[in-house]
C-alpha cells in the first residue's frame, strides 16, 4: 500500500488507508498528492474508482523508487459530491496540508468551484475527468477526454450509421450547457438535423414528458449526457416505454457502467467513446484491469475515469523528473512546454498538449449488445485535444484562466 498521510480531524471527511506494503527506505522529505474526489453522494459510483486508481499507481511508484528518490505521500479527503466541500478542502489542502499537486474533482461546477481558490493560491491540480472541454489554466492538467476526442468522433459515426435527425438531452449544468453547443456545431458540420433539445436538472429521476417528446420528434439517435444516480434512471423509463432508438454518449457506460447495473436489453444499443472501458481487449488494458483487481477485488467496475487518474500518477512523475525533481509549478510548465511529457497509459501512449495542458487519448467507440456484451465497431488512434490549441489557448505564451466553448471562443490577436 501506498503511505498515506493520517490527516483525520474531528468533523472532518479525510479518508485514509492504512500502510501494509513494503516499500524501499526513502531519505528524501515525501511529495505529497492532496486526492479530493467524490467517495460519497450522488457521484461516487463513478468516482470512488479514481481513488483507488491512485493508490495503485502511487504504490506501484513508491516500489520502484518513488519520484527523483522522493516517496509520494496522498492526502485524501472525501468531498461528498458537494461544491463547497471543493472549496473547503482546497484550501485546507494547499494552505495547511502543503500539497504539491492536487488531484481533484467530478463534475465541471464541482471543478469551477475551486478553480478559483487554486489561481488565487497558485496551486497546481490536475482534474482527471471527461468534461466538455475549454479550460485554458495554467494551473491545471486535465487528463480526461474533450468534446472534440468523444463527440467529434461520435456524432459523425453516428450520423452515417442511423441518420441525420439528432435528439440530445443532457445534464443542466455547464458540461450539459457547453456539450449541448458542440452538438449544435458537429452536427450543422455534418449536415444533420437537431431536432430536439432538452436540458434536465441535477436529481430529476422521472423522465415521462421527454420520452414523449422524443418520440414525437421522430430523432434518428438520441444522444444521451445525463450524470448522477438519479438522471440514470432515464434508461430504464426509456426502456420500459419502448423506445428503441439508438443511443450515442460520451459519459454513458465509460463511468457509472449502466450496462453492469441495469438488466438486458435496457442499455442495448448505446454506442459511447471513451479512452478506457474495462473491456477493451489489449494486453496493457487486460494488465492494467489485473492489477487493479489483484489489489482491489472488490471493485464493481474499473471505468474510464479510475485509468485517467492511474495515468495522471505517471505524468506527474514524468514531469517532476525532467524538472530534476522540482515540484515548482513554474519548472513543470517550462517542461509541459517542450511538448515530451508522455506516459505509456492502459490505453495507449499519452501526451500532453502544451498550448491546452490537455491530453492526448485512444478513442475507442464501444457498444452496447442486446445481452449487454460489448463489442468496439471503431477506433481512432492519438487524437489530439485540438481545439483549443487552434482557437487562440496557448499556455506557453499567455494564462487567461478561462473557460471557454465553441459560442465563446478565445480573443483573436
Amino acid at each position: 500500500m501506498p503511505k498515506l498521510r493520517n490527516a483525520a480531524l474531528a468533523g472532518s471527511f479525510l479518508v485514509a488507508a492504512a500502510t501494509s506494503a513494503i516499500v524501499p527506505a526513502f531519505a528524501s522529505e515525501p511529495i505529497k498528492i492532496g486526492v479530493l474526489e467524490d467517495q460519497s453522494g450522488d457521484f461516487a459510483l463513478a468516482t470512488s474508482g479514481k481513488v483507488e486508481a491512485i493508490q495503485l499507481a502511487t504504490e506501484e511508484i513508491n516500489a520502484k523508487g518513488g519520484i527523483s528518490g522522493r516517496p509520494i505521500e496522498l492526502v485524501i479527503y472525501d468531498t461528498q459530491s458537494e461544491n463547497t466541500r471543493y472549496q473547503e478542502f482546497m484550501r485546507r489542502v494547499l494552505q495547511r496540508d502543503k500539497a504539491d499537486v492536487v488531484f481533484a474533482g467530478y463534475s465541471s461546477s464541482e471543478r469551477e468551484a475551486y478553480r478559483p481558490i487554486v489561481n488565487q493560491l497558485d496551486g497546481f491540480v490536475f482534474y482527471n475527468n471527461q468534461y466538455e472541454g475549454g479550460v485554458c489554466d495554467g494551473n491545471m492538467v486535465i487528463t480526461g477526454a474533450v468534446a472534440e476526442q468523444q463527440i467529434s468522433t461520435l456524432i459523425p459515426w453516428m450520423m452515417e450509421k442511423y441518420g441525420k435527425k439528432v435528439y440530445t438531452i443532457a445534464a443542466d449544468y455547464s458540461f450539459g450547457w457547453i456539450s449541448a453547443e458542440w452538438m449544435h456545431t458537429i452536427v450543422k458540420e455534418n449536415n444533420g438535423e437537431l431536432v430536439g433539445q432538452e436540458l434536465i436538472p441535477l436529481g430529476v429521476s422521472q423522465f415521462s414528458q421527454t420520452i414523449q417528446n422524443i418520440q414525437q420528434a421522430k430523432p434518428d439517435f438520441v444522444v444521451v449526457l445525463l450524470v448522477g444516480n438519479a438522471q440514470s434512471s432515464y434508461f430504464e423509463q426509456a426502456s420500459a416505454a419502448n423506445l428503441n432508438l439508438p443511443m450515442a454518449s460520451s459519459i454513458g457506460v465509460n463511468q457509472s457502467y449502466e450496462h453492469k447495473r441495469f438488466k438486458p436489453p435496457t442499455l442495448a444499443n448505446m454506442h459511447v467513446t471513451t479512452n478506457f472501458i474495462e473491456e477493451i481487449d489489449t494486453p496493457s488494458a487486460k494488465e492494467f484491469v489485473a492489477r487493479f483487481r489483484k489489489k482491489f477485488p472488490d471493485i464493481p467496475y474499473i471505468n474510464q475515469e479510475a485509468e485517467n487518474s492511474y495515468l495522471a500518477v505517471y505524468l506527474y512523475k514524468e514531469m517532476v523528473e525532467q524538472a530534476n525533481g522540482s515540484t515548482k509549478r513554474a519548472d513543470l510548465q517550462k517542461e509541459i512546454a517542450k511538448g515530451n511529457i508522455c506516459t505509456d497509459a492502459p490505453e495507449g501512449k499519452v501526451c500532453i498538449d502544451p498550448k491546452s495542458q490537455h491530453v492526448s487519448h485512444s478513442i475507442y467507440l464501444a457498444k452496447v449488445g442486446e445481452d449487454h456484451s460489448i463489442t468496439f465497431p471503431a477506433y481512432w488512434q492519438d487524437v489530439q485535444p485540438y481545439w483549443l490549441g487552434q482557437a487562440g489557448c496557448d499556455l506557453t505564451k499567455y494564462d487567461p484562466s478561462t473557460q471557454y466553448s465553441p459560442d465563446n471562443p478565445p480573443p483573436k490577436d
